[in-house]
């Protein structure tokens, strides 16, 4: 019987449950979640339910083999335990609610067994969850070496590039470049003093600043032009407001930007064009780096952002500037997002909390 109600109303019972996640304070409810989870956690549930139907153990012993699946999945797929735990009770909540409404006759079995399977399937996939997250922190030392090795990387890469312009007899030696050198090495120090103190952003101790925009803007276009020419790309940056500020940790939120604009410059097609823009709302800046890299294949933009994963084709390295740059983004209470332009390139858009005047 509950079976067959479930199957029956299923999109009946979809609509209740995003509605439920979406009015739901704590944990907020994410896109994903509610485009692909709410489904794939109702699916999970008919899973366990039918299992036990074909089988003869009590008290859902199917449910001990599947629902860790389950768990593995959802961690996968990046949900938190938090979202497992209410995203199965909004679904049956949603069950029992439809059946009141549409005076559905399940019996005092059925509600026993839904809460029964509810119970077991949180139980046992957020064990497995766990588990699998444990497994995932052993490979937390690699991905914070590729992060440190990533940075220092592209700091020396900038100091050698501005020692061989001071070298070539082009610049003096009191110029902008020989400010990109100086600020390229005292970035690296910066580096392996954060690498000590790496805590600081994994507990959220990381020291913000007041800093306005045209300064931070200024900075990046200065280093930013240096590599765009080595790569042979066109760099525009589009005038600041003086106004605009934010409160960003300097440091991570400069590196969070420079490695947007070095995924542009090495993507863009030979003599492309990189754009560095910046808008604003009352509440919101944003800072939107377009490049010409001639667009993503489908289903690249939903992995972009993840580390030590190939990008595409043709693209080489370990994928962490931009999974940097996300991170660094988000300790700040920023967000970062991307639009593919098919057949021209992408467009990063990072959008920040305004730093709103002082009133004196």
């Amino acid at each position: 019987m509950l079976l067959d109600f479930i199957s029956k109303h299923r999109q009946e019972l979809l609509e209740r449950a995003r509605a439920k996640v979406a009015l739901r304070a704590v944990p907020r409810a994410t896109t994903e979640e509610l485009a692909n989870g709410v489904p794939l956690f109702l699916s999970q549930l008919s899973h366990i339910l039918q299992q036990e139907a074909n089988q003869t153990a009590p008290d859902g012993a199917a449910m001990g083999t599947t629902a860790p699946q389950h768990g593995s999945d959802l961690l996968k797929q990046g949900f938190t335990i938090a979202q497992v735990v209410h995203d199965y009770g909004d679904v049956c909540q949603a069950i029992t609610e439809l059946a009141l409404d549409l005076r559905v006759p399940l019996g005092t079995d059925d509600f026993h067994i839904l809460n029964r399977c509810v119970d077991n399937a949180i139980a046992s996939a957020v064990t497995e969850y766990s588990r699998q997250r444990d497994v995932d922190r052993s490979g937390a030392a690699i991905r914070r070496q590729g992060f440190f090795a990533h940075e220092l990387r592209n700091h020396l890469q900038t100091a050698l590039l501005a020692l061989q312009v001071v070298k070539s007899g082009r610049v003096g030696v009191s110029g902008s470049t020989i400010e990109v050198l100086e600020r390229s090495l005292h970035r690296l120090r910066d580096l392996v003093d954060r690498s000590v103190s790496e805590v600081r952003l994994d507990s959220g101790t990381h020291r913000r600043e007041r800093l306005r925009m045209a300064q931070i803007v200024e900075e990046m276009e200065i280093d930013a032009s240096i590599t765009a020419t080595e790569h042979g790309i066109q760099f525009s940056v589009e005038p600041v407001d003086h106004a605009l500020s934010v409160e960003v940790d300097r440091h991570l939120f400069a590196a969070a930007i420079s490695n947007i604009l070095q995924n542009a410059f090495k993507f863009s097609r030979p003599a492309g064009h990189v754009w560095l823009r910046t808008r604003s709302t009352a509440t919101v800046v944003s800072i939107e780096v377009e490049d010409e890299c001639g667009g993503l294949p489908p289903g690249a933009a939903a992995a972009i952002f993840r580390p030590l994963e190939p990008q595409s084709a043709g693209r080489v390295g370990l994928g962490l500037g931009l999974a940097i740059s996300r991170q660094a983004i988000e300790a700040d209470g920023g967000r970062i997002s991307l639009r593919d332009v098919p057949g021209k390139g992408c467009i990063f858009i990072v959008e920040m909390p305004r730093a709103q005047s002082s009133v004196h």
